[in-house]
């Protein structure tokens, strides 16, 4: 056993909990993302965070509910949502990042991993709409919603159907119709979902 694994070990059980959580889900998401799903097991998580499989079990009830909360982790910083006063630029700013963290970036076989498990996975269906789905909901609706208040939308807008028109339709293109796209769909998208199809 090495030095730097044996300190790992005699000290990890100082570790305040908070950096514990943290190297863990750090471990999983660098798993998730480099060797897809079947690669998150409590043993293999364990090993590489320098945890105790009692710890993961204490904290996540299954791999799947762990994985889906540290992909949530490891997309925040990628995904955060921009506020520059122009809603439609910082749709295309956001929009952009998404599509690059699914086609440049590795993400697209974890996110498509995890949803397929969250139809038969009651924990990675909890996990994912509570940690990941309806969290990066709110922060568009919540985006859409100073828009609208900035008069930048219409009041009458649906904040939710705008959210299902942009993201709905690049999960649309991976999951359902798995057809390759990239970044250049997005000014479209936010174009379309902005100003409709009707002329002008």
């Amino acid at each position: 056993m090495s030095q730097e694994r044996a300190g790992v070990r005699r000290g990890r059980g100082r570790r305040p909990a908070a950096e514990v959580r943290a190297a863990v889900l750090a471990a999983t998401g660098r798993l998730l993302l480099e060797e897809g799903l079947p690669a998150i097991t409590f043993d293999r998580v364990a090993r590489e965070a320098g945890s105790s499989k009692v710890t993961l079990y204490k904290w996540w009830p299954s791999p799947g509910a762990l994985a889906a909360e540290a992909y949530f982790a490891q997309s925040a910083p990628v995904l955060a949502f921009p506020d520059t006063d122009d809603v439609e630029a910082d749709l295309v700013t956001q929009l952009t990042a998404f599509v690059r963290w699914l086609t440049r970036d590795a993400a697209a076989e974890p996110v498509a991993a995890l949803i397929g498990a969250a139809q038969t996975d009651p924990e990675v269906a909890r996990a994912w709409a509570e940690q990941y789905a309806r969290p990066r909901r709110e922060l568009a609706r919540e985006r859409l919603r100073v828009a609208q208040e900035q008069g930048q939308l219409r009041p009458d807008a649906d904040l939710d159907v705008i959210v299902d028109q942009l993201w709905g339709a690049c999960y649309h293109r991976l999951l359902v119709l798995r057809v390759p796209f990239d970044e250049s769909l997005v000014p479209r998208l936010v174009d379309q979902a902005l100003h409709g199809a009707a002329a002008r």
